[in-house]
């Protein structure tokens, strides 16, 4: 099977050609920028590892990453989408054998899965247009993509369904679309909130033993009162349940706005086994980014904050760029905030070489000279970020956190590392 799926820049021009063959279980892809893109004046590479020359550049998959280049695979869906995506192939194939209507469908491809992301939550800037002219996913007549705030519940309803594998039909068709734009193992849908923007829901698993929504919620308010540029976040109630509701930023009145993750941004493989490390994302900005030594201070913040929350789920994936103009970049507002009480105090990105996986302030301080940061500003930054992480009981209850989810997240903001701050810091 050979296709073409032509790729769209927002609503904007055509920048290239997808080219995918799969024969058998080998699968290979490639991607074609258009003569137009590359002799438009406002034209610019999509990813680094995707210069602007003419003819088809070929990517080899690695391991368990994507067939696809970094930023188409960013795109694709992932954990908790797939899963969705998975559910509702299987489903249609045993509902078609019951109606006896002969032919079963494929498995699902790379392509497949790519395509099944709906259109207009699709995270980033890209669209994909098929052969017919139609840009995928397109949503079924008479539905809505991204449902408004109000049928969250039947958002959630379904969601736990497919965790619960109690899941009908009627579920899986509700979550088409509308629970396969974003990557992650948890549960979560795109919805329109009450202001007309696109956000995130993110929904409490079955499995969770501590308010995990409420979590991230109070650390990204901590994020905010660090001087952390952070996606807007609220909690909302749904049927009793603690939703967490994030803005999109990836969207700026209307217009969509091209995202890497930092793993694109560095040119490694997705899930490529490698140890990768703070100080490799900030070169990746020297290199890109329209104000390098801001983004670099931010990113030292954002490191000391996740040292004192014990925020350890920070692979390449948790980071990201959006597009600013030209080549330029710029770091993406800090997302996937989430303390972490129960975990070893070990980073999935190194602060460096030297200092190695664990989360500590001293292995932070020892890296201040790579990010081009003073002492005396190093210590300036590691206080405001302490004087808002000691607030998180009274900012956890300003969301509506109990005595019982305080004791389930203590070990998570009270330890060694804050002693290890306020000495530092005098």
């Amino acid at each position: 099977m050979k296709r073409m799926i032509d790729i769209f820049l927002g609503d904007g021009p055509q920048v290239g050609t997808l080219y995918y063959d799969v024969q058998g279980r080998r699968e290979n892809a490639a991607f074609e920028y258009t003569v137009e893109w590359l002799a438009d004046e406002d034209r610019h590479a999509l990813e680094p590892s995707l210069p602007l020359v003419a003819g088809p550049h070929f990517h080899k998959k690695v391991a368990d990453g994507s067939v696809f280049h970094a930023v188409i695979a960013d795109c694709e869906p992932d954990g908790w989408a797939r899963q969705v995506i998975r559910r509702d192939h299987t489903k249609r194939r045993q509902e078609a054998r019951e109606a006896g209507k002969g032919v079963e469908a494929p498995t699902l491809n790379a392509l497949d899965f790519l395509l099944a992301v709906d259109d207009a939550s699709r995270v980033g800037a890209l669209r994909f247009q098929d052969e017919k002219g139609i840009f995928q996913r397109a949503p079924e007549p008479g539905q809505r993509s991204a449902p408004p705030l109000i049928e969250l519940g039947a958002l959630l309803a379904a969601s736990r369904a497919v965790e619960t594998h109690s899941e009908t039909a009627a579920d899986l068709a509700y979550l088409r679309g509308r629970g396969t734009s974003l990557g992650g193992l948890r549960p979560k849908c795109c919805v329109i909130d009450d202001d007309g923007h696109l956000a995130i829901g993110k929904f409490p698993s079955v499995s969770d033993e501590r308010a995990v929504t409420k979590g991230e919620i109070l650390a990204l308010q901590l994020a905010k009162k660090a001087g952390i540029t952070a996606a807007e976040a609220r909690l909302v109630d749904s049927d009793s349940s603690p939703v967490a509701l994030v803005r999109r930023f990836d969207r700026a009145g209307g217009r969509r706005i091209l995202f890497v993750s930092s793993a694109t941004m560095l040119g490694v493989e997705r899930r490529d086994g490698e140890n990768h490390s703070y100080t490799e994302i900030v070169d990746a900005i020297r290199v890109h980014c329209a104000h390098a030594q801001a983004d670099i201070d931010e990113l030292w913040r954002r490191i000391a904050f996740s040292v004192l929350i014990t925020n350890i789920d920070d692979h390449l994936l948790n980071h990201g760029f959006l597009h600013e103009s030209g080549a330029l970049w710029r770091l993406s507002p800090a997302f996937d905030l989430n303390p972490s009480p129960e975990c070893i105090r070990e980073f999935k990105t190194w602060i460096s070489e030297d200092a190695g996986p664990e989360a500590t302030i001293d292995g932070l301080m020892s890296a201040t000279p790579y990010f081009r940061i003073s002492r005396e500003r190093a210590k300036l930054i590691l206080a405001d970020v302490e004087r808002a992480v000691a607030t998180w009981r009274e900012t956890g209850r300003s969301i509506g956190m109990s005595g019982q989810e305080f004791d389930q997240f203590a070990d998570a903001f009270e330890h060694a590392e804050r002693a290890a701050a306020r000495r530092v810091v005098g």
